[in-house]
């Protein structure tokens, strides 16, 4: 069974997006609601924190080495410690509840990123777009809180998960064009297996999903097939990421406030950037093709 470490206390209101950027051998990540981008070495362990002029729903690494960031409302293009921010895209800026939310470097080179509805209660607003340097070109909507993209290591399949829905949806994925095809439910999941927040998939083509609800770390089969489930330490993880030179190191993101008083007594380290081997290997990220 999986053991997780601490391996940064960093008790993020909203920690996302966990990217390993093999070039610099560092993890990157996104406390939302702080307007903060964390960056991590390892196995040294020096964290660097770098303040954002506005939320940060997700990031992934571009050719050029920069990074790709989403935004509230648009897509942006940033060399970290820098102070530029070269525009991309602007999505949904005319949908005022909506915000950017997880996003992710496919197989194609694009960066795919998708929408939510900040309300209470929330209302399928959201949309997931595929952007590239010519822009933003929406796939389909429909999604209350898009979430969960990740792709096998032969890019021939992409998951998409809606948080609030508690869905998580395949598609056949052409890596070549990034168009889509075959849109299936796998999985209804319910509060107590873990909705479905950020993912990964692994070497061996199972999807990693946070169980978000519920404080685990599912292993869900393209079947739907709930295989393997561990318990976090985090009682709201966010998103597991591949890491490290043979991708077998394995980073936790986590939130903090979902629980609130009564969370934080039991768990004051909620937020934290956990770390843990589960004993598979992960498939590759992409990088954003800028140049």
């Amino acid at each position: 069974m999986a053991t997780f470490e601490l391996a940064v206390d960093c008790r993020n209101i909203v920690g996302e997006g966990p990217t390993w950027d093999d070039r610099r051998g560092c993890l990157w990540w996104t406390d939302i609601q702080s307007r903060t981008i964390h960056r991590l070495t390892w196995p040294e362990r020096h964290v660097t924190a770098f303040p954002m002029p506005r939320r940060v729903g997700s990031l992934g690494l571009c050719e050029s080495g920069r990074l790709i960031l989403a935004f509230e409302d648009g897509v942006f293009l940033h060399e970290p410690g820098g102070d530029r921010f070269d525009h991309v895209a602007t999505i949904e800026a005319d949908i005022v509840m909506n915000r950017l939310n997880d996003g992710k470097v496919g197989p194609d080179g694009a960066f795919w990123v998708g929408s939510m509805d900040e309300r209470n209660p929330r209302q399928a607003t959201g949309a997931l777009y595929r952007v590239t340097m010519r822009g933003a070109v929406r796939q389909f909507g429909g999604l209350i809180v898009s979430n969960g993209l990740a792709w096998t290591a032969d890019g021939r399949t992409m998951i998409h998960t809606d948080s609030t829905q508690a869905r998580i949806d395949a598609f056949d994925f052409d890596a070549g064009s990034g168009a889509l095809a075959n849109r299936r439910t796998i999985a209804t999941v319910t509060n107590e297996q873990g909705r479905p927040d950020g993912g990964a998939f692994d070497a061996e083509g199972f999807y990693w999903s946070a169980g978000v609800s519920a404080g685990r770390l599912n292993r869900w089969s393209l079947a739907g097939d709930l295989v393997t489930s561990i318990a976090t330490p985090a009682p709201h993880p966010t998103m597991p990421c591949f890491a490290g030179p043979d991708l077998r190191t394995v980073f936790l993101t986590s939130l903090r406030n979902m629980g609130g008083a009564t969370d934080l007594e039991r768990f004051p380290q909620s937020g934290g950037l956990y770390v843990t081997n589960l004993g598979v290997a992960g498939a590759p990220i992409g990088r954003f093709k800028d140049i």
